[in-house]
This record gives C-alpha cells, sequence and structure tokens, in this order.
C-alpha cells in the first residue's frame, strides 16, 4: 500500500486507484475521473498526457489536470489552455477547538440540485452536479434555504479531502463556514484518516483554515483545458 506521503504528492491518481477507482476512466497509463462525477486527470508521464488528454476530450468539453510540480503535454491542434491555476496543499496538524453553535445536516440526495447552486454561484468551474458522490456533504439552513456547504472530495484509504467549502454571500461573515470546516474535519478523523485540503495561492481563507489546523505542505496546481 502505498504511504500517504506519497499519495499526496499525486491525490488525484491514488483516489481513482482506491475509494474513488469504480469512477476511474483511464488512457494508457493517465488517470481521469468519469466526467459526469468530476473532470480532474492526473498523470505521473506527461509524455503521455498527449494523446490520453485527446481521448478524453471525446468524454467532456473541459477537463483540469492536477499536479505538483510536473508540466503536461497536450495537442495544441485540438486542446487550449484556459489558464493555470497555482494552488496549495494544506494538510491538518492538529484541530482547534470550534464551538459548535449552527444546527449541521448531513446532506441526502435531495439536497444534490441546492447543492450544486449554491457551489456554482460563489465557485463556479470545478462542481458538477454528480460530484454529491465522491463524499459526504454537510449543510447549515437558514429560513429553509441551504446557505452553507461542505463537502468531501478525493479520498484514499489515509486522507479525506475538505472541499466545496462556500457560503451564500448575504451570510458571510457569520462563522458558518469555519464550523462546517471544523465538523466535516472532525468527521474525516472519526474515520482515523488525515484530512486535507486544496486552495489556491493567496486565497483569503488560507488565514482561517490555519487557524483550524491547517498548514500548508506543497504545492498543487491545476491546469484547465478545453476544446479548442
Amino acid at each position: 500500500m502505498t504511504d500517504l506521503e506519497q499519495q499526496l504528492k499525486n491525490p488525484v491518481w491514488h483516489s481513482l486507484k482506491e475509494t474513488h477507482k469504480k469512477f476511474a476512466v483511464e488512457f494508457d497509463g493517465v488517470q481521469f475521473y468519469n466526467p459526469e462525477i468530476c473532470t480532474f486527470g492526473s498523470f505521473f508521464d506527461e509524455t503521455k498526457t498527449l494523446e490520453a488528454s485527446n481521448a478524453y476530450l471525446k468524454l467532456t468539453d473541459t477537463f483540469f489536470y492536477v499536479s505538483e510540480n510536473q508540466n503536461p503535454t497536450i495537442d495544441e491542434t485540438k486542446i487550449i489552455l484556459e489558464k493555470k491555476i497555482e494552488g496549495c496543499q494544506m494538510v491538518l496538524n492538529e484541530l482547534s477547538d470550534v464551538a459548535i453553535t449552527e444546527d449541521i445536516v448531513l446532506l441526502d440526495e435531495t439536497f444534490v440540485d441546492e447543492i450544486y447552486d449554491l457551489v456554482w454561484l460563489v465557485m463556479p468551474g470545478y462542481y458538477q452536479k454528480r460530484t454529491f458522490d465522491m463524499g459526504q456533504y454537510f449543510g447549515i439552513f437558514k429560513n429553509g434555504k441551504l446557505v452553507s456547504v461542505t463537502g468531501q472530495r478525493m479520498q484514499t484509504n489515509h486522507f479525506i479531502e475538505v472541499s466545496a467549502v462556500v457560503t451564500h454571500p448575504d451570510h458571510t461573515r457569520k462563522g458558518l463556514a469555519k464550523q462546517l470546516i471544523a465538523h466535516t474535519t472532525k468527521e474525516i478523523l472519526e474515520e482515523n484518516k488525515t484530512p486535507v485540503l486544496h486552495t489556491n495561492k493567496g486565497n483569503l481563507a488560507i488565514p482561517l483554515y490555519e487557524k483550524l489546523g491547517y498548514e500548508v505542505t506543497r504545492e498543487m496546481n491545476w491546469w484547465l483545458y478545453h476544446k479548442k
């Protein structure tokens, strides 16, 4: 079994080899998620990404490669690099003590549309409706409306990623995200796994994550491609 440190260097790859292997689509040693679930791809050998990218784009119009420091190669006659997102990986050191004062609800299948709408309102681009199938999602409601959510995304036998941390613009600065992250982190710890999260460099939420006990451990970059 690959150890935690090795898995965290290529989290998409190892998620698709373990917990999420039922979602894997593979082309010549390059692995992708089923695009209905998530449009992330992973690799070890960047020389193989050119043909694999062309094959995957028969299933979707856009996708991301996720890598710590390798640069994927593409067929520029067919694919355009829209942007490279310089990101970082954060791993929990020790969870800070956070008072949970809100009613946090485990969200079931009936909330798929509400989660999707909220995530795309605040943070469009990453989330598919069936991303819900990757892990548990938790939410906070106000007046019967879902206003804040946090979920679990990539995961293996060793780690689970905290993701989709979003709050409706009308309900920010109330500590909702802080409580949801703490709650989701505790749920991961109860499974005896390591909580991790990913964000872009310079994200204003990084100080919050650090206060909760997360530490920046490495770069983790996203290359967004689409059909030409």
